[in-house]
């Protein structure tokens, strides 16, 4: 590995965020115009012992980077969450004094309180994890609830929490939708990304109204029905996982005399039939933001992780 400009952090990955981590070492090297030369990158190598517990091994020889970035999306996050541990302690141990976490995806953030007896508070419990391991946090659009700011989660670590807004709005220009698009948020908790989508790729926006009758079952109602008469519609959303409200949506959309119907979201967690259900509820096109690898990705997330990272400004102090 060639050792990058003293101003630039190691970038580290694993084996599924490798391609991810090494465009987001590009992406800042361009954004901090590093004298022209790419920052390091290091890939950990993850051992499973045969009884399931994890070897994590980062081959840092030659570097002397007091900075370190560690990118991976945590997504079916429970095995990834102590390799991530355990890296963060490797590069502890030889000599890197901040390390950040740049994780598009971030998970557990839904249950922000205990909502019966007993139940574990999975947020708090994450941010108690993180902050001990980690200096500094980038991510996006999280999960986030009856908390408004993602400050108020982590307390005693810097973060960054970027809205892929802009990205989607983007891919929407690069697709020249039609003008007459209608964009569809699935609930009211979705107002404020929809909006934000809407006015930069200059299109309309209403949100549904959803009730969650389980983790799998919703009820969907639409706003005043006949705007949707023979106008294309596009559902947009932070996460995908069970695809059950986008079902729900494209379903209640059609049912109003929509043209057609696709959705974009920020995060693609579903398996590939629920992508078969899709198009069987005449949902066309799936795209979403590549912070998550998953075939449906389509808009690229690096420059924007690249500048909540640049923006961290106690992980940048020299």
């Amino acid at each position: 590995m060639t050792q990058g400009p003293a101003l630039s952090p190691l970038f580290c990955g694993f084996d599924d965020s490798a391609d991810q981590t090494r465009f987001l070492a590009a992406a800042w090297g361009s954004s901090a115009r590093a004298a022209g030369t790419l920052p390091s990158v290091c890939i950990a190598g993850a051992h499973r012992f045969p009884d399931g517990e994890v070897r994590v091994r980062l081959d840092l020889e030659g570097q002397k980077n007091k900075r370190a970035v560690i990118c991976r999306s945590l997504d079916r996050p429970d095995g990834k969450l102590i390799e991530l541990l355990f890296a963060a302690s490797a590069l502890r141990d030889q000599g890197v004094e901040k390390i950040a976490l740049v994780a598009p995806y971030l998970a557990y953030m839904r249950q922000d309180t205990a909502f019966r007896p007993g139940e574990a508070v999975s947020q708090k419990v994450m941010a108690g994890l993180l902050e001990g391991a980690f200096d500094g946090l980038v991510t996006v659009d999280p999960h986030l609830h009856r908390v408004a700011r993602l400050e108020e989660v982590f307390q005693r670590m810097e973060t960054g929490c970027l809205s892929a807004a802009g990205s989607l709005a983007d891919l929407l220009r690069k697709e020249n939708v039609s003008p007459d698009t209608l964009l569809l948020g699935p609930d009211a908790e979705s107002i404020h990304q929809i909006g934000a989508v809407a006015k930069a790729a200059g299109l309309g926006a209403v949100t549904a109204i959803k009730e969650r009758r389980g983790d799998r079952q919703v009820a969907i109602s639409l706003p005043d029905p006949g705007q949707f008469r023979d106008r294309p519609v596009i559902l947009v959303d932070d996460v995908i996982s069970t695809g059950q409200t986008l079902i729900a949506c494209a379903e209640a959309a059609l049912k109003a005399g929509a043209k057609s119907v696709d959705a974009y979201a920020v995060h693609a967690l579903y398996p590939a039939q629920v992508g078969k259900a899709f198009t069987k509820a005449g949902i066309g096109r799936v795209k979403s933001c590549d912070g998550v690898p998953h075939p449906s990705n389509a808009a690229p997330l690096a420059p924007l992780l690249a500048e909540g990272l640049t923006a961290l400004a106690e992980f940048n102090r020299p």
